[in-house]
């Protein structure tokens, strides 16, 4: 296999959950371009059936799945729908996930106000957003010891940010998750199984543009602080994160396992001198 070929994704059916949010959809493009055969799931069908469409458009192949990543019966009948379909799972992307706006402790907020009940549905927005459908499909993978998993884990795992505290522990939880199943699943099925996490710096979302934007669309004094402590001096592109996303997931990277990858311009190298 040549250089190029390990890089290829052609023929290998993909799942990627939050495949309708703006990082997700970008990684459901570009691991279709690379020649998978995508399923995207999330809970609004019609994002879902558009995505499905523009991968369609450009010559990939894709089905969308709506399903709650909470809900393991949802989970299981996305698995069975794609068996169906395709007959085999061969990598996961975990992209569902984001912050909980109870969960963002702003400036002049009384610290001891935050409510319990809102930093666990962050944690479960995240982590068991993540550990469910692991769970689900990597369950099938494991019976052809074969399968790939990408998690996606944050900056704010890190380095302690500010404000978004629910988020960060439960991005702190999925990096310590991924490390934990990468000796288990290649302990127990081999070295064809197994997971790494994504860990992106700072790129404007749906989720996070009340963090990052004024009312007027202009970068926030927070979003000004991020830029000048990158030495890129920019947010990143959601495009500038699919590069990673098809090594991770294809041979190229085949002895990397239990790996957070960084990819933020800089940010956590820079001590800020």
């Amino acid at each position: 296999m040549n250089a190029l070929e390990q890089f290829s994704l052609e023929g290998k059916v993909i799942i990627i959950t939050g495949g309708t949010g703006v990082l997700g959809g970008a990684f459901a493009e570009a691991i279709a371009s690379a020649g998978a055969k995508v399923v995207v799931i999330g809970r609004n069908e019609d994002r879902a059936n558009e995505r499905v469409q523009s991968i369609q458009t450009g010559g990939g192949v894709a089905m969308a799945v709506l399903a709650d990543v909470l809900d393991e019966q949802q989970v299981h009948n996305a698995s069975a729908a794609v068996l169906q379909r395709w007959g085999r799972i061969d990598g996961l992307i975990n992209a569902a996930g984001g912050n909980v706006p109870g969960a963002v402790v702003s400036p002049e907020q009384n610290l001891f106000s935050v409510k319990a009940g809102d930093i666990k549905r962050a944690v479960d927005l995240n982590l068991y957003g993540t550990l469910i459908p692991t769970q689900i499909f990597a369950e099938e993978m494991a019976r052809n010891k074969k399968g790939v998993i990408l998690n996606i884990s944050s900056l704010a795992a890190q380095r302690p940010l500010t404000r978004v505290l629910g988020y960060s522990m439960a991005k702190s939880a999925i990096e310590s998750y991924t490390r934990w199943m990468a000796i288990e699943l290649s302990q127990r099925y081999g070295d064809g199984m197994r997971i790494n996490a994504l860990a992106p710096g700072v790129f404007l979302t749906v989720q996070n543009k009340n963090l990052l934007l004024n009312q007027d669309g202009s970068y926030a004094e927070r979003t000004q602080k991020f830029i000048t402590h990158t030495p890129f001096g920019r947010l990143g592109l959601p495009e500038e994160l699919t590069g990673t996303v098809i090594w991770l997931m294809s041979d190229a990277s085949k002895f990397v396992n239990g790996e957070i990858v960084l990819v933020d311009g800089g940010f956590n190298a820079y001590s800020g001198v």
